[in-house]
């Protein structure tokens, strides 16, 4: 479709669902157009979730035509796919700022509008929640719905399947299920789509209404019958079709239905809404739906870079990662790699063509992946996890329970690790540092250059324990490399600095990671005014006794202030380990020590004007205010 035609109408004047509500359905195809217009147009200039968005215009719409929100509460899994319906809630007027300095974010988040009512960015969630609005609506007396829109990839999330098994018939309550990409259904064939549109139809419905309602009145034996009927039919179904694993779940089952077909999909919805119980409603979209370039090629357009940002990823950690796992794969047959449903993200698509056999794609299970690895290892097999940060956080119990306790040499690889600016809160990979230093035996790796990736890997690999490769998104920054590693051995892991062991310097910042670079502004400024500040950047964090003893020896004479610099959370982290260690090695006299790190709080997009750092409180300004009290 070319959007050229196509003129802003509708959308500018929807400030309320209700305003929705009001344009004649004969004018619904031209809102979903201008829907289509603005997504490719904001999402191809800020970059964010394309397909997805595009998939489920109508499906939105149709969400929105049936339940009323806020009274009605809509739940997004994972909240990438919410564009549409922050565009039907009164959000258009700030479309263009999606995942900007200071915009609207782009997952659902519930300050950012009453029409949000449960904040997303990790996968699996939605169902669980929405069955505790459904529950405490029931409790309550309210009369309102739970609408969960949960995509068919969540399904490999073993959270969707608790919260199934945990769910009650009595409950005002719809799982909108949206497959876009796996095949679910087993209803093939002319026979089965017949039968589906028989079962969604509101004859079909009535009858079925009204026949259980009498069958159910007759006097002693009513019950029976129904009963009897009930079982009956489950039978013939089950021998048609084989056994529906969501009725099995106690579910009523609708669809499937063509879900980029908004009356069919308004149709369904009003029918499930009329059964006052639990219910499940199938529906199939398509990925880009509208956007010919999206709809051939769904996953280059699934999660966009802004305008003019390079997204090779042969050309990222992530890139380098992969290719050095293969190559370190080829040498290593006992070398494997897992993934949970990130393959592209993580590099490992590169690792998948060179080695399919020691490939494992595990789904959106981060606790199995984990568990999965430790098993790999004790059976004598080298596992490397590549992982999210942000999405580490959902195994860490199998890391202490499976991994760590057994001493198994499990190697994970911790993606996207720091401070994320235009996912926000859900994204940023701050936790990781402190929740995996208090692990026993854990070997933390903190690599900021290509080659100390490289060297990392290689070093996780040799020994018998458990260990974490932590690095950024995104490429590595050469103005780091002049400054650390000019005519340094890569392949030594440990320290780098900026300065020599005689040079006098009044502080120095001790930091690891990409917020190397704001270290690197604040001690430049500092020097403008005469206060010399060296850097220490660590490339390896724990055992923090090793680390410790690198830094003691490599600290200047006469140093009056230590900064332990981190964009992780203080608490448990590399500043706490390495402060207490190093006051042990010189005391409290003579020199002062501090921390600065992302403190008790979560940490927003950044604004206008102010970086993620800032809006951190870690960034330059900070850290040269911080010194400057210091001394």
């Amino acid at each position: 479709m070319s959007f050229n035609d196509v003129k802003i109408e509708y959308l500018k004047n929807i400030r309320t669902p209700q305003d929705f509500k009001a344009i004649p359905q004969k004018e619904l195809d031209k809102v979903a157009e201008e829907i289509r217009k603005e997504l490719v147009r904001v999402i191809s200039n800020n970059g964010g979730h394309l397909a997805s968005n595009l998939g489920v215009v109508e499906l939105t719409m149709a969400i929105h035509r049936v339940f009323d929100t806020p009274k009605d509460h809509v739940i997004f899994d994972v909240g990438h796919q919410s564009y549409v319906h922050k565009i039907l809630t009164g959000r258009y007027d700030r479309f263009d700022t999606i995942r900007t300095a200071g915009g609207i974010s782009g997952f659902t988040k519930r300050e950012e509008s009453e029409h949000d009512c449960f904040g997303a960015g990790h996968s699996s969630t939605s169902l669980s929640a929405a069955l505790g609005f459904a529950i405490s609506d029931k409790l309550s007396g309210s009369d309102a719905y739970t609408v969960a829109v949960v995509g068919d990839g969540a399904f490999t999330g073993g959270m969707i399947h608790e919260a199934l098994n945990n769910c009650r018939k009595d409950l005002k309550l719809i799982i909108l299920l949206n497959e876009n990409e796996m095949s679910i259904s087993r209803n093939t064939g002319r026979f089965a789509k017949n039968l589906s549109i028989l079962r969604a139809s509101s004859g079909y419905l009535k009858t079925k209404r009204a026949t259980g309602s009498f069958l159910k009145k007759i006097p002693l034996v009513g019950k029976y019958i129904f009963n009897g009927m009930k079982s009956v039919k489950m039978f013939f179904k089950n021998a048609v079709y084989g056994s529906n694993y969501f009725e099995n779940m106690g579910l009523t089952y609708l669809g499937p239905v063509d879900g980029n077909n908004l009356d069919s999909v308004e149709k369904l919805l009003r029918e499930a809404k009329k059964l006052n119980e639990s219910v499940l409603v199938h529906v199939k979209t398509q990925k880009g739906k509208g956007y010919a370039p999206a709809e051939v090629e769904p996953s280059d357009f699934h999660g966009m870079q802004p305008a003019g940002v390079k997204s090779r990823v042969e050309d990222t950690f992530s890139g380098v990662f992969g290719s050095e796992l293969a190559r370190l794969g080829k040498e290593n047959e006992k070398i494997c790699a897992i993934t949970a449903a990130m393959s592209d993200g993580t590099g490992l698509e590169i690792w998948k063509n060179a080695h399919p056999d020691r490939f494992f794609d595990v789904g959106i299970a981060e606790e199995h992946a984990l568990t999965f690895a430790a098993g790999l290892a004790a059976n004598g097999m080298r596992p490397c996890a590549a992982i999210y940060s942000t999405f580490l956080q959902r195994g860490y119990d199998n890391i202490i329970h499976d991994i760590a306790l057994q001493k198994l040499p499990v190697v994970i690889a911790v993606d996207r690790a720091g401070l994320n600016p235009k996912d926000g809160a859900t994204h940023h990979g701050i936790f990781d540092v402190a929740f995996l230093s208090q692990i026993p035996e854990m070997v933390i790796y903190t690599p900021i250059t290509y080659e100390g990736l490289r060297a990392s890997l290689a070093a996780a690999f040799s020994f018998d324990a458990p260990s974490a490769v932590r690095y950024p998104s995104g490429s590595e920054n050469s103005t780091v490399i002049d400054r650390f590693y000019k005519n340094a051995d890569f392949s030594h892991i440990g320290i780098k600095c900026d300065f020599d062991f005689a040079e006098k310097n009044d502080a120095v910042i001790i930091t690891y990671g990409r917020i190397v670079t704001e270290a690197m502004a604040a001690a430049d400024e500092l020097r403008k005014e005469g206060v010399s500040v060296g850097i220490i950047l660590l490339e390896k964090l724990k055992p923090y006794d090793e680390s410790a003893e690198l830094i003691k020896n490599s600290l200047p004479e006469n140093v009056k202030g230590v900064l332990f610099l981190e964009e992780e959370i203080r608490s448990g982290g590399m500043g706490m380990n390495l402060c207490d260690k190093l006051r042990g090695y010189f005391g409290q006299e003579g020199i002062a020590y501090d921390i600065l790190a992302t403190d008790d709080s979560f940490v927003s997009q950044s604004e206008k004007g102010r970086s993620v750092y800032d809006m951190a409180g870690v960034g330059r300004k900070d850290i040269s205010k911080k010194l400057k009290a210091m001394l």
